[in-house]
């Protein structure tokens, strides 16, 4: 990069100062660099004089990037956000990523930032418009999307702060916007979940126990397909996850590290997968180690887009079922497996790296179970006998504790009685007998009238 280390100089022309300074610039299309001179109005020559010029010239060239700061020497901003992107950010990060996982992070970059800002030069880019932009993707973007392009943003402006190609990072400070598009949380039910095995059991086996091992251990789709029997260990009653499926092609890795690993399978489950297994032989399929256990037309393992629109879809139209899709389904699992397990155990079900994911992402909660903790912690409130320190009994102004079996008064605020709830037996338990919703309002009613007499 070409570096212009001189001040400039300042001339006037009509009634204005003119600042003019040279720079070497790398030329985007042939990549090399040029000697440019650049020309901008200072001020008005009756505003200030030509020192006055001058300085203000310098400070200009600063803010250019055109003049050393201290033993690092800022890289003139003058390539543009494109060319940096493509041949100095990707170029280090390629090598982190997967291939697949390359191919959709540079579209995304490409999509929603390159295609808008991709004649922008570096140094013209401040906060505002980066934000702007971020919020106007907002409108039309998933949540995740938006996310994940302030991400990438970031990450952009400051690796060219890195290598110096501007002194000021703009993305540094960018918000998420606010009114992000919230992702869909469609959880199912028990009953919901049986019916749709019990439609699936009556149109195709093949199905029913894909459906079913796919519920009982969360699978993702791309763990589910292309399993093989040799990954069904049926003594153990066990499944060896060995490979994914991704767009048609079998990977030897997962989605995370514990992706590709051995998983229990429920006993009753074990037995039916054998019983599906000689099913297959008796109709001449193959079954050999290698044959995959779920196959597709041809041989090969199944498209899960093609599974999911062809009989999930298909199922959740015939049910009636707000949506069922291999995600909903983990989705649910670990929603209602809340009951079941400890969180560690679903975390361990869904197979994440982090207990958050399972927690702040997959888990819901139901609204079933929210009014059963309301409810719980109500009856908590109006119950009595519990264990623990007798409460200190109130006095009468006669200086006698009040007697609770008879009903007898006990004071208010304002000097008034009321009576105590008679406690009966069940059993020899005490039973608390709380006053109906009519005598509360009565009594309310009297206190109102009681208040009032003593303003009067």
């Amino acid at each position: 990069m070409g570096i212009s280390y001189q001040k400039g100089w300042v001339r006037p022309r009509g009634k204005k100062w003119h600042g003019c300074f040279r720079r070497t610039e790398l030329d985007p299309e042939t990549n090399e660099t040029k000697l440019v001179t650049h020309s901008f109005v200072l001020g008005s020559k009756t505003e200030m004089s030509k020192s006055q010029a001058r300085e203000k010239l310098e400070n200009e060239i600063t803010k250019l990037g055109g003049r050393s700061t201290g033993a690092q020497s800022v890289v003139n901003g003058a390539v543009t956000f494109e060319w940096f992107v493509k041949n100095r950010y990707l170029p280090l990060k390629e090598g982190d990523w997967r291939e697949e996982t390359a191919k959709v992070k540079k579209y995304l970059i490409q999509a929603d930032l390159v295609d808008a800002f991709g004649d922008y030069r570096l140094e013209n880019f401040d906060k505002v418009i980066l934000q702007t932009h971020l919020n106007r993707l907002a409108k039309t973007h998933s949540r995740d999307r938006v996310l994940q392009i302030r991400s990438y943003m970031r990450a952009i402006f400051a690796e060219a702060v890195d290598q110096d190609f501007i002194p000021k990072d703009p993305a540094r400070t960018v918000r998420p916007p606010a009114n992000l598009r919230e992702v869909d949380k469609t959880t199912l039910s028990w009953e919901q979940l049986r019916a749709a095995l019990e439609k699936l059991g009556d149109i195709r086996l093949r199905d029913w126990i894909l459906m079913k091992l796919d519920m009982s251990n969360a699978l993702r789709p791309s763990e589910l397909f292309p399993l093989r029997w040799r990954c069904f260990l049926e003594d153990s009653r066990v499944l060896d996850i060995q490979e994914t499926l991704y767009k048609g092609k079998i990977r030897p890795f997962g989605k995370t590290k514990s992706s590709l690993t051995k998983v229990p399978i429920a006993d009753l489950l074990a037995s039916e997968i054998a019983e599906y297994r000689e099913e297959c032989r008796k109709e001449g399929k193959d079954t050999s180690p290698d044959a995959f256990m779920f196959p597709g037309r041809f041989g090969g393992p199944m498209d899960s887009s093609n599974y999911r629109h062809r009989v999930l879809h298909k199922l959740a139209r015939e049910l009636g079922l707000p949506k069922l899709t291999f995600q909903v389904i983990r989705r649910t699992i670990a929603t209602l497996g809340k009951t079941k397990g400890h969180p560690k155990d679903i975390q361990g079900l869904m197979r994440h790296s982090r207990l958050a994911t399972t927690m702040d992402v997959y888990m819901q909660s139901l609204e079933r179970e929210v009014r059963s903790a309301i409810n719980s912690i109500h009856d908590e409130l109006v119950a009595t006998g519990t264990e623990g320190p007798a409460p200190q009994q109130p006095t009468t102004t006669s200086g006698k504790a009040p007697d609770h079996t008879t009903g007898e008064n006990t004071p208010i605020r304002d000097g008034s009685f009321k009576k105590q709830p008679k406690n009966t037996t069940e059993g020899g338990a005490k039973k608390t007998v709380v006053p109906s919703r009519g005598k509360i309002l009565l009594f309310a009613g009297k206190m109102r009238a009681s208040n009032l007499e003593d303003v009067r």
